[in-house]
C-alpha cells in the first residue's frame, strides 16, 4: 500500500528536498505551502500534488486533513535575526506564530484525522532547538517550543504504535543559511567568505548541511526500522550538538 505523505513548506529547502526523498521512495506526498509557485516548481515527480494552505490558519490546516496521512512533516518555518533589543514585537508573534503554533495544528489535525498505527509525526526543528544564539531570541524560543511539543506528543501517541521526533539540523544550505551569511556580510562589512566561514563555525566539519541529509533523516526515521525512536531530538550538525 502507498504511504500518503504530508510536507508543509514543501515548496522550498529542506521541505522541497524532505517532499522529493519521498516521492521517489514511491509514496504519495502532498506539499503544502502558502505559495502555489513554488510548489509548483517542486512537484515534479510523480505521485506529488500541492495544496495551497497557510499552517497559522485553523481551518486551512484542517482542511489537508480530508483523509488520514501515514507520515506528516511540519516543516514550515521562519525566523529573524537580531538581539533581543532589536527585535520588534511583530516579528516574535510572527515567529512564534509559524514555528510553534504551525506545528501545533499540524500535528493536532493529524491525529484528528485518524493517524493509525505505524504513523508517523516529525517536526524540523533545529540545532537552536538544544542551544542559544544571541541573534536569534525568537527562533531559538519558538524551536525550543517546538521540541517541548514534540516530547509531550510522543508519550501522549506512543500506546498507539504512533512516534514524533525532532530533526534538528544546523545551518543547511538554503535561503535561511543564504540570509544569515549575508547579514553578518552587511553587519559587520567582511566578504562573504568570512560570513560563510562565521555561519558553519560551530560545524566541526566546517560546512553547510545539505538539505538531501535532513531528507534522508527523514525518510528513515518513517521506516520500521526507526519504530522505536520516539520523542527524540536527531541532530543533523557534524558534531555541533
Amino acid at each position: 500500500m502507498t504511504r500518503r505523505v504530508l510536507v508543509t513548506g514543501g515548496g522550498t529547502g529542506i521541505g522541497r528536498a524532505i517532499a522529493q526523498a519521498f516521492a521517489a521512495d514511491g509514496c504519495h506526498v502532498t506539499i503544502a505551502g502558502r505559495r502555489r509557485a513554488p510548489l509548483e516548481a517542486a512537484a515534479d515527480r510523480p505521485g506529488m500534488e500541492i495544496r495551497v494552505a497557510d499552517v497559522t490558519d485553523e481551518g486551512q490546516v484542517e482542511a489537508l486533513f480530508d483523509a488520514p496521512y501515514e507520515v506528516v512533516i511540519a516543516n514550515a518555518g521562519t525566523g529573524v535575526a537580531a538581539r533581543i533589543e532589536d527585535v520588534a514585537l511583530e516579528d516574535w508573534q510572527r515567529t512564534l506564530t509559524v514555528n510553534m503554533t504551525g506545528t501545533f495544528l499540524t500535528f493536532r489535525a493529524a491525529l484528528r484525522a485518524g493517524m493509525e498505527p505505524g504513523g508517523r509525526l516529525m517536526a524540523i526543528a533545529s540545532t537552536a532547538s538544544l542551544q542559544g544564539g544571541a541573534y536569534i531570541p525568537a527562533y531559538a524560543a519558538s524551536k525550543h517550543g517546538v521540541l517541548g511539543l514534540v516530547r509531550s506528543v510522543a508519550h501522549s501517541v506512543a500506546k498507539r504504535g504512533i512516534t514524533c521526533n525532532a530533526i534538528c539540523p544546523g545551518f543547511v544550505d538554503t535561503e535561511m543559511a543564504e540570509t544569515a551569511i549575508t547579514g553578518l556580510m552587511s553587519r559587520h562589512d567582511i566578504p562573504r567568505e568570512k560570513a560563510l566561514t562565521m555561519v558553519v563555525g560551530g560545524n566541526p566539519m566546517q560546512r553547510l548541511i545539505a538539505p538531501e541529509e535532513v531528507a534522508a533523516t527523514a525518510v528513515f526515521l518513517a521506516s520500521k526500522g526507526a519504530a522505536s525512536i520516539n520523542g527524540h531530538a536527531m541532530s543533523v550538525s557534524g558534531g555541533e550538538i
